[in-house]
């Protein structure tokens, strides 16, 4: 039998042990590493290389969708399976755009989520309850990927979420007032919101970013 090889990243040690003893129940899964934030997660995945990774929407520095773009970039056979407090269809258009394999509610039953893992790796796509190839993928974004933020405007995202100025964000990244504006303008189209403000509750009701405190 081969082994499927899983990464768990959540930053709830509690959330992390209890999908950990679920999986090691499965003879076909083995979990062999796991990770509490972003940056973390991407030197295990970028060193260990496993089947899948479980991966939080939510973390505290680099967000699951942020993860599951590197991922994709970098052409890593890791598929990432992203786990969210906060469903919706945009959310779930953008995860398969990105390059995320999976987009489950982390209400999802440990028997389904077991059986996610196993579709992935399989080379199917799952939302919600559904399973789906490559070609029902494409029809199902449409034909082209969903707009996303590239790293720099989720920088300035998350900047800006805390309350900066668009000076303050620029001396923060090392970076021109203008650019800043730039960026922020570009946010602003890609949420299609109409001020900082939207931006900011935006993020933070998908869990892209956080509050610090």
């Amino acid at each position: 039998m081969s082994m499927i090889r899983i990464l768990i990243v959540d930053d709830h040690p509690v959330f992390r042990r209890g999908l950990h003893d679920v999986l090691s129940l499965e003879d076909d899964l083995e979990v062999v590493a796991e990770a509490a934030s972003g940056r973390a997660a991407l030197e295990v995945i970028r060193g260990v290389q496993p089947d899948v990774a479980l991966v939080d929407v939510n973390l505290p520095d680099i967000n699951g969708h942020e993860i599951a773009r590197e991922v994709s970039r970098q052409g890593w056979r890791t598929r990432v399976v992203l786990l969210t407090a906060y469903d919706d269809e945009a959310q779930q258009r953008q995860a398969l755009a990105e390059g995320a394999w999976a987009y489950c509610s982390k209400e999802v039953s440990p028997e389904w989520l077991i059986q996610v893992i196993r579709e992935v790796v399989a080379g199917h796509y799952v939302i919600e309850y559904q399973v789906f190839g490559e070609r029902e993928r494409q029809a199902w974004l449409g034909g082209e990927p969903a707009s996303s933020l590239s790293p720099r405007e989720m920088e300035v995202l998350r900047l800006l979420t805390q309350g900066m100025s668009n000076r303050e964000i620029a001396q923060t990244l090392g970076i021109s007032e203008q650019t800043v504006k730039n960026h922020v303008t570009a946010i602003l189209r890609k949420l299609n919101v109409e001020d900082r403000t939207q931006a900011a509750v935006y993020a933070l009701q998908r869990g892209w970013v956080r509050l610090k405190g």
